[in-house]
């Protein structure tokens, strides 16, 4: 829980009661490589940070192939927030890829959260407003950038993550082939 301490209070501050109430909220769970967090059909009950491990969420289309929506590895937020906030259906999968702990909150827990302190309130905000500036780039990347740029861009932004994602993923992610993806990589 102390990385859950430490997470929060990048954005706020807390006294040591204040953290001992945060804490009752979240549970912890240890997944495995190529195990689902969630997946298309499942009622997505629960928003996971990620302490350890890297995940990638992904649309699967009709024809069966998927499509990366994002990655996401330590100190990131996760969830087919669509159906989490909407109470509904996941239409989107999440698949650890290295074994992985996640702190697990439920809808109802976070609401509860926000409303005993408000600072909580302010916290989730902040995260959820980070998320979609970084999915709006992300669309804009990939509507006008060219594939040396989202490549560039990919690496600039997540160098953590490069060593640690299958190319073919990265290559999927940038809406590249492998083969150019090798070519990029090589320059």
């Amino acid at each position: 829980m102390d990385k859950l301490r430490k997470h929060i209070e990048e954005i706020i501050s807390l006294s040591d009661e204040e953290f001992d109430h945060i804490k009752t909220f979240f549970t912890l769970k240890r997944v495995r490589k190529h195990q689902f967090l969630v997946q298309e059909g499942d009622v997505a009950n629960h928003e996971y940070l990620i302490l350890t491990g890297v995940f990638r969420m992904f649309y699967l289309d009709k024809e069966g192939k998927d499509h990366i929506i994002q990655f996401a590895g330590e100190n990131w937020w996760m969830a087919d927030y669509q159906a989490y906030f909407n109470r509904s259906i996941a239409t989107l999968y999440i698949l650890c890829m290295e074994d992985a702990e996640v702190l697990c909150t439920t809808l109802d827990g976070r609401e509860k959260l926000s409303v005993d302190l408000h600072k909580m309130e302010h916290f989730f905000r902040v995260k959820l407003t980070k998320g979609y500036v970084a999915l709006q780039q992300r669309i804009i990347s990939l509507l006008s950038a060219t594939p040396q740029d989202r490549y560039e861009e990919f690496g600039r932004l997540y160098p953590h993550l490069m060593q640690r994602i299958p190319k073919k993923y990265i290559a999927e992610y940038l809406g590249v082939s492998r083969e150019t993806l090798s070519r990029l990589y090589s320059r």
